[in-house]
């Protein structure tokens, strides 16, 4: 299978949010969607840059971008055809509200699976990468975290978004002696990444969508982390869905919060 060049996309990401995310990058309006969340020119602005670019490059693959209606959104995934799955600002909160954690999010999706992932933090200047079966790189060093040594199976960071999670798991996480410190820094992708480069030990999240995920969690199982959904299924399942997680770089861990969380096999 040929796939795009990896290398002319991390080009074209990078240039673009330059351009577009550092440039407005404490200085945004924002308005709120209807369902709620923050929505900024820079979120319309970039997912237009990146459909301009990705198709004339690689115009054979579609578009499924975080900004379209859901109407558009599912036409893409139930036509059965490649597409590019963009989250062009993942993270607006933040990026509304001056908090230097946000990135841009890419995955191509080709029958249903996950073939590459790109995430590209331009803060940090920080650029994750996955091909399928080829591992995970941060800027070209490919990811390679031996597995850490925990104290009593306490992890020394969790990322959890409680407000998103089951009632009764958010009231079981914050009464019980589970973790020694937990953060919630407000971008899915982020937290994808930095669970692969091992700056936290777990990752526990109550619903995310499509583009919240595609690239992120590909990028973190070719980096050898272990995930499942509350559910018990895979994350990613192809589908326009939104979707829980628990994820993990050390298998032990990964098998004790497993048990303790209560995932019920199927």
């Amino acid at each position: 299978m040929l796939l795009p060049d990896i290398e002319k996309l991390k080009t074209l990401v990078k240039i673009a949010a330059q351009e577009i995310l550092l440039k407005d990058f404490g200085h945004s309006k924002f308005e709120y969607k209807d369902d709620g969340s923050v929505v900024t020119p820079a979120d319309f602005a970039m997912q237009d840059r990146l459909e301009t670019e990705l198709k004339q490059h690689w115009p054979k693959h579609r578009i499924l971008g975080e900004e379209m209606t859901e109407a558009q959104q599912r036409a893409v995934v139930q036509s059965g055809e490649s597409y590019w799955c963009i989250d062009p600002l993942d993270g607006t909160s933040n990026y509304a509200a001056n908090l230097p954690f946000f990135a841009v999010s890419i995955a191509l999706i080709i029958n249903g699976q996950q073939q590459l992932g790109l995430i590209y933090d331009p803060v940090r200047d920080e650029i994750f990468t996955a091909i399928k079966g080829q591992g995970a790189y941060l800027n070209d060093v490919k990811i390679n975290h031996s597995e850490m040594n925990f104290a009593e199976n306490k992890p020394i960071v969790a990322e959890i978004d409680l407000k998103r999670l089951p009632e009764k798991l958010s009231v079981k996480l914050v009464t019980e002696n589970i973790f020694a410190s937990q953060r919630n820094i407000g971008s899915s992708a982020i937290d994808w990444c930095w669970m692969a480069a091992g700056r936290f030990d777990i990752y526990l999240h109550g619903g995310q969508k499509l583009w919240d995920y595609a690239a992120g969690s590909l990028i973190f199982s070719e980096a050898g982390g272990y995930s499942i959904s509350l559910d018990n299924e895979a994350v990613f399942r192809g589908q326009l869905e939104v979707r829980s997680a628990l994820a993990c770089y050390d298998k032990k861990l990964f098998d004790y919060w497993y048990k303790w969380i209560g995932i019920e096999k199927q």
